[in-house]
């Protein structure tokens, strides 16, 4: 494991045992099933841009805002662990859910695969501000691609829009508020003109 990785697990753990004896919880806890995943998300993008590190105590919930902290309990094995929300999901009915496997490790809930839980926030954040910038629009999706292959690889992440009248927009979307100068500055460097600014 690189000494990066190793660094951030063993502060994931620091906190797991800490974060209880300096920030009383917010909220009433809430109970139901959660479940891990890791294999081959790893490496891929999560639902807040970061990548996936199985690895790091992290943990994927419908609606908690990203970067919330949740203290999770197994109840079958009464050990806890605290993770950072940085994903949606789990998708399945009866799961609130869904832990790294580090995280699912550390409380014992990997063998078992899916356990009954209980879930108490300890440290929440403000939803954040995301908002979307129309780099450019074509009538021929051809040109549409090429600006979106351009911005892919400037190791960016656009996608393309159709419009019911043809149009195809390439955009950046889900930018948070405050990364918005920085990538219009990028957008800059690569020669594109000003961006439009969309709040959706």
């Amino acid at each position: 494991m690189p000494i990066e990785r190793k660094m951030s697990f063993l502060i994931g753990l620091i906190l797991t045992f800490l974060l209880p004896l300096s920030m009383p919880a917010e909220t009433e806890p809430l109970e139901g099933f959660a479940s891990w995943y890791g294999g081959k998300f790893h490496g891929e993008r999560t639902a807040s841009g970061e990548v996936f590190d199985t690895n790091l105590l992290t943990a994927a919930h419908r609606t908690f805002p990203f970067g919330t902290l949740v203290k999770v309990t197994n109840l079958a094995t009464d050990k806890s662990v605290i993770v950072r929300i940085n994903d949606r999901g789990p998708f399945v009915q009866d799961r609130i859910i869904d832990l790294s496997k580090a995280a699912a490790d550390a409380i014992g809930l990997t063998p078992m695969g899916v356990a009954r839980v209980r879930l108490q926030i300890v440290q929440e954040v403000k939803p954040a501000t995301f908002l979307t910038l129309q780099v450019a629009s074509f009538s021929n999706p051809t040109n549409a691609l090429r600006v979106k292959n351009r911005l892919t690889e400037a190791g960016l992440s656009p996608s393309i829009e159709k419009t019911d009248a043809g149009i195809h927009r390439v955009v950046l979307e889900h930018i948070p508020a405050e990364k918005i100068e920085e990538t219009k500055a990028r957008l800059a460097e690569l020669g594109f003109p000003p961006p439009i600014l969309r709040r959706r």
